[in-house]
Formats: structure tokens, sequence, C-alpha cells
């Protein structure tokens, strides 16, 4: 602790601890600064360092809150497509429902129970009750 600079250990570690912030803060932004506290240093350059961190803060801050908004956007937009999806979905088994005879609701019923894949018996089934479907979901186009 032979500093010129200070005579408390305590005020070297905070002289290093500040150096140590405004160079890494520097850093990530990509700014050169060149902060040097010696006996001719007064409380004005201590808050002008203080001064200096603060801006690099709120700088990634506020980086960091507009990719946040940036992703929470991104994740709204998704979120309404899987909602309108799901909607697409359900109506889909609803019809499908409304089409298969009870036979076969009994059958679908006593393979999803058995946990055994369904059988393709496609003779027994409606014929293309998606393309229905399909048919059903095109509005008017304006």
């Amino acid at each position: 602790m032979n500093s010129p600079c200070y005579s408390v250990a305590m005020d070297l570690g905070v002289c290093q601890l500040r150096n140590f912030s405004i160079s890494f803060l520097s850093s990530l932004l990509g700014t050169e600064t060149s902060v040097k506290l010696d006996n001719s240093s007064s409380g004005a350059s201590v808050v002008a360092i203080d001064n200096k961190i603060e801006q690099a803060m709120d700088l990634v801050k506020s980086h960091l809150m507009y990719a946040v908004r940036e992703e929470v956007e991104v994740l709204k937009e998704q979120i309404k497509e899987l909602i309108e999806r799901n909607s697409q979905l359900e109506q889909e088994n609803n019809l499908l429902k409304n089409l298969a005879s009870p036979e076969q609701l009994a059958q679908f019923q006593a393979q999803v129970q058995s946990g055994s894949p369904p059988s393709s018996t496609q003779g027994t089934q409606p014929p293309a009750p998606s393309a229905q479907l399909a048919g059903q979901n095109t509005g008017p186009s304006a």
C-alpha cells in the first residue's frame, strides 16, 4: 500500500474499483475513457466518474429494455398465432365429431383409452371432412 495517492487502504480499493468499473463499462460501450486519480483529484472528479458510470449504466439499461420490448412483441405475435391455430383445430375437431358415426366415436374412444394408434379404416369414414372444413373457413374475399 505504498500508493502516493492514498494513505488508507480502503481509499485505494475504492479507486481501483472505480477504475475497473470505468474500464469494464468502456469496453462494453466501445468508448475510450481515460480517468486517472491522483493527489490533485478533487471531489469533482469523483462526481464526474460517478456520473460517467451512471450514464453508462443508463445506456446499458435502455438497450436491455429495448431488447426486452422487442422480445415481448415477438412473443405476443406467437401467442396470437397459437390462439388462432387452436381455434381452427377446435372447429375441425367439432366438425369431425359431428360427421363421425357413433360407432366410429366409440372405436376412437377405445383406441385413445388403450393407447393404440388409430387404425386406417378409410372405407367406413365419411369422404374428405377436412375438405369440407376448408370450404367453410374461406370467407368472402373483399
